[in-house]
């Protein structure tokens, strides 16, 4: 029998040249690849932007030379067309709160969009200033936190940009995407943080999903309008805690004295977690200013660390959109009203009575 192993050196030449095939192979994947209909506008503010890459999806165009020499030039963005299929936009039309225009809203009940995927990209020095720091100490908070897995981190200061392990945002727009960013349109937006029990399989201790499809009917409103609707969708799981701990404060949440009160509401994950939130707000208005926005017509949230985030970086907000009280779910009042008290917008903030009343369901009602 032959033997058709091969030498080492036959090996490297023939390992050489699969490299090479793949890499034109996937530059010219890139090209083809690059973002349908057009793409967000040009950003001019220096310092509006320090966690992504605002040219992350134009790699095949604006890098093409480089590329082509050799460079390892990947993109951190992606803009595509999709529809979404929704059960309760199909109740929203039976219901007279939205109509099908055959455009935005076709016959089947598909709502068609335009949806990016963005990477973090945090460029360091942009970072430090925007969270106060000196970027030295950024840089070793950053390194001790992920374990030592950077150690690029500590020992290449000339290195600027840190690819963090978190997770994205994904944007989904309604309308004409040039209506985002143009001030003679309006805007609708709402900024969603992940919440994969209630957004995915509508689980009913949170206003998540019901807040979501709320913004959603919003959004699909005001592009049908003539302005534009947007979802800022922010993979932020349980205030960036995670669904771990999550679940362990539903579960102290439920045994406690008394019951699954709102009065204790923010209490019981900071016993848990040692924190009440992780979650960097002070970074989320970057993607808007990606996408030229420099006013919001109807925010639809309530929450107001994001209202403040957003009107402190520059982007002015005109009307405030609390989520209907009919779509609140009972066990999730709970919420709701410990919210209230802490500072999400509202008409009436609850008393501390009706904080001690609202009173969620028992574990063992589940």
């Amino acid at each position: 029998m032959a033997d058709l192993r091969l030498s080492p050196d036959e090996a490297s030449a023939d390992e050489t040249e699969a490299e090479r095939e793949q890499a034109v192979s996937q530059r010219e994947a890139f090209a083809r690849a690059e973002p349908h209909g057009s793409a967000p506008p040009q950003w001019s503010e220096a310092g509006r932007i320090v966690s992504l890459d605002p040219w992350g999806h134009r790699i095949a165009e604006d890098f093409r030379q480089e590329i082509a020499e050799g460079a390892d030039i990947r993109p951190s963005i992606a803009i595509t067309k999709a529809r979404l299929t929704i059960s309760e936009l199909d109740e929203a039309v039976e219901a007279g709160r939205l109509k099908v225009d055959g455009t935005i809203m076709k016959d089947t009940g598909e709502v068609a969009v335009t949806k990016a995927a963005v990477e973090p990209v945090w460029y360091l020095p942009g970072i430090a200033e925007r969270f106060g720091v000196k970027e030295d100490a950024l840089r070793r908070t950053l390194f001790e936190q992920t374990g030592g897995m950077y150690p690029e981190l500590v020992t290449r200061p000339d290195l600027a940009v840190f690819l963090p392990p978190i997770g994205g945002i994904t944007l989904y727009i309604f309308g004409d995407p040039s209506a985002v960013w143009d001030t003679r349109r309006t805007l609708a937006c709402r900024v969603h943080d992940e919440c994969n029990g209630s957004d995915v399989f509508g689980s009913d201790i949170c206003t998540c999903r019901p807040y979501l499809i709320h913004g959603i009917e919003e959004c699909i409103k005001e592009a049908q309008n003539g302005g534009a609707g947007l979802i800022v969708y922010n993979r932020k799981e349980g205030r960036a805690l995670g669904e771990v701990t999550k679940f362990l404060v539903y579960n102290a949440r439920k045994r406690q004295e008394g019951g699954d009160q709102a009065a204790t509401y923010f209490e019981r994950t900071e016993c848990v977690a040692g924190v009440q939130d992780a979650r960097f707000q002070q970074l989320m208005p970057d993607v808007l200013h990606w996408l030229g926005v420099t006013r919001i017509d109807r925010f639809v949230s309530m929450s107001n660390m994001k209202h403040d985030a957003l009107t402190g970086s520059g982007i002015a907000i005109g009307e405030r959109v609390p989520i209907p009280d009919e779509l609140i779910p009972d066990d999730a009042r709970v919420e709701m009203e410990a919210k209230k008290a802490a500072g999400y917008f509202t008409p009436k903030p609850p008393t501390a009575d009706d904080l001690k009343a609202t009173v969620g369901r028992k574990i063992e009602e589940f």
